[in-house]
Order: C-alpha cells, then sequence, then structure tokens
C-alpha cells in the first residue's frame, strides 16, 4: 500500500499481471491523473510492471482527416484482430476541455461490438488539455496494456495535426485513414502528416466510392514514391479498404506487420530507445508544469499579472519573467 495515496501498488501489479480487467482499469485511472500522490504511485507501478512487461506488443497509432470513420475502421480492425487469437487494447485520445478538463469520450460507445469483445480493452483517454498531457498519460497507459498481455495496442488521436506527431512519436507504426475528393492527398504532404505516416489507408472505398478511391489511393503513391525517391527508406503503401464493411482492412493490418517487421529488432529497439528518451523530457516538461501551476509564489502573483497584462501595463516577456522568478523563489 503506499502510504501517500492509499493505492495498493503491490495488489494492481498481481491483478494486471492476472488479466483483472478492474485492476487494469483502475491502474490507468492512476497514471492518468494529476494528483502528486498519484503520480508518485503511478511511478511506482510502473517500475514494478516493467519488469515482467512483454516486449513483443505491437504498437500502432491512428488517425486521420476528420470523417474519415477512424471509430468505424478501428473497430473493423480489433474485431479481425481478435479473430484471429490476439488481445486488442484501444487507447482513444480525446480533447480535454480547456474550460472544465473532461472529455467526450464517445468512442466506447461508437464501438459497440468491439467493447463486448472479452479480448478486446477500449479506453477513451483525456489529453489533459496538453500534448504533454497526451504524451504521459497516453505512453503509460500504454505500458499498463502491455504488462496486462495485450499483444496490440491501437492510439486513435484526436486528429487536430500536432497530436498525429506526438503520438507517432511513442508508436512502432503510424497509420494515416484518408478520403477520395479530400484534398488531402497532396495537401497533407505539405502539411507534414503524411511525411510521418509509416502506412496510408483510403478508407470508405465501397459501393460508388470504390473507383475513386482507388484512383485517389493511386495519386498519392505516386506522390509518395516523388517524396521518398533516392531515401532508401521504407516507402509508404498507399492502400484502399472499407472499415464499414470490413473489406479489405486484413490487408492494411498485414502492411503495418511489413513496416514493423522491416525495422528489424535492432531497428526496433533503437526507434523505442529514443521514444523513450523523448517521454523522459515530455514528462520533466509536464512536472515542471505541474510545479508552476502549484508554486505558492506564482500563486500570490498570479491575478496581479493577468491584470496587468489585459490591461496593456504588462508586455508578455516581462509578465513571464515575474512568474518564473516568483517560482524561483519558491
Amino acid at each position: 500500500m503506499d502510504p501517500k495515496s492509499g493505492t495498493d501498488v503491490a495488489g494492481l501489479v498481481t491483478g494486471i499481471r492476472e488479466g483483472n480487467r478492474t485492476a487494469l482499469s483502475r491502474a490507468i485511472t492512476l497514471v492518468e491523473s494529476s494528483r502528486a500522490d498519484h503520480r508518485a504511485a503511478a511511478r511506482k507501478l510502473l517500475t514494478e510492471l516493467a519488469g515482467g512487461a512483454p516486449t513483443s506488443t505491437v504498437r500502432v497509432g491512428i488517425s486521420g482527416v476528420p470523417g474519415v470513420g477512424k471509430s468505424t475502421f478501428i473497430e473493423a480492425l480489433g474485431t479481425y484482430l481478435t479473430s484471429t487469437g490476439l488481445r486488442v487494447g484501444v487507447l482513444a485520445v480525446d480533447p480535454s476541455s480547456v474550460r472544465t478538463g473532461g472529455s467526450v469520450l464517445g468512442d466506447k460507445t461508437r464501438m459497440a461490438t468491439l467493447s463486448a469483445d472479452p479480448n478486446a480493452y477500449i479506453r477513451p483517454s483525456p489529453s489533459a488539455g496538453t500534448l504533454g498531457g497526451v504524451a504521459r498519460t497516453t505512453t503509460q497507459a500504454m505500458l499498463v496494456l502491455e504488462a496486462a498481455g495485450y499483444d496490440v495496442v491501437l492510439v486513435e488521436t484526436v486528429g487536430v495535426g500536432q497530436s498525429e506527431i506526438t503520438v507517432a512519436g511513442m508508436v512502432d507504426t503510424f497509420l494515416f485513414l484518408t478520403l477520395a475528393r479530400t484534398g488531402d492527398q497532396l495537401q497533407g504532404i505539405k502539411k507534414g502528416i503524411l511525411e510521418i505516416a509509416d502506412v496510408i489507408a483510403v478508407n470508405k472505398a465501397d459501393g460508388d466510392r470504390e473507383l475513386e478511391a482507388k484512383s485517389a489511393a493511386r495519386e498519392l503513391a505516386g506522390a509518395l514514391r516523388l517524396v521518398y525517391s533516392g531515401t532508401g527508406t521504407w516507402v509508404p503503401p498507399v492502400l484502399t479498404c472499407s472499415g464499414l464493411h470490413g473489406v479489405d482492412v486484413d490487408n492494411v493490418w498485414n502492411r503495418v506487420v511489413d513496416h514493423r517487421s522491416s525495422l528489424g529488432e535492432d531497428g526496433l529497439a533503437t526507434k523505442r530507445a529514443g521514444q523513450q528518451l523523448e517521454f523522459t523530457w515530455a514528462l520533466v516538461r509536464d512536472e515542471l508544469a505541474e510545479r508552476l501551476r502549484r508554486s505558492p509564489g506564482v500563486a500570490m502573483i498570479r491575478d496581479e499579472v493577468r491584470g496587468a497584462v489585459l490591461a496593456g501595463e504588462l508586455t508578455a516577456p516581462v509578465a513571464a519573467d515575474r512568474l518564473l522568478a516568483a517560482y524561483d523563489r519558491d
């Protein structure tokens, strides 16, 4: 029992390794908490779990344009994977309200079939309002799922730009979903989103839209070949699929596996080591932000500085210096 938080860390570790879903849920709630005592308990929990955590879990980030059908696709993919005997964990990163800290958390209701599958676990997870929150809560939740023996962890992003880059930095393979006629094929490359994708799938390739989707896939594949020409690196394959009807979802998964295999054991180990280093700094930045927020010195002058900035009496750099000076005095 952790004396400060009152959390039975040893009991959670045992429950997670035994596949107890209640223990799994409680552990993820713990690592998502911003309370100082909960953070300390979460560190103990993750340290204990690290000793026996498997390294073979496949980590996949999934994102896409608005309306692409991410939840429908993930349900189809998750159902396919569980049908092959794999255990699948889904972390759906929901945008947190900047006012309340709450989130929509609707993905579980949109994946009704997968939610009822005993070999699947879906966890809507608030992004804590910051990309640092995504890095801390999602990475730690992923580690808990791996310790619980899940073979595949799928991380769905909110799809708002920078969050994709954050999630791409914590998974083995990043899958980007797009649609025909969205203008995303070439705009995505300009934005840099498609440049971080390892596998690309044009979704909703069914009915009257199938030919259009295949045409869009060919156009996008040609553009990517130009982008990656002469690099000698993995060129993201562009596929078509229908999450709604489950068509060619298995082909998309096979290419995800191909990408991970192309890294090789050494390449995968190097990639994950680099991710751990970046995660270390993300934790440092997140903790510093928390300490700044809790600082008594900052609290004393916060309202005064806020009023002066709004009144135009202080510039932002001077205001920031005052807040940091107050924090340093603590």
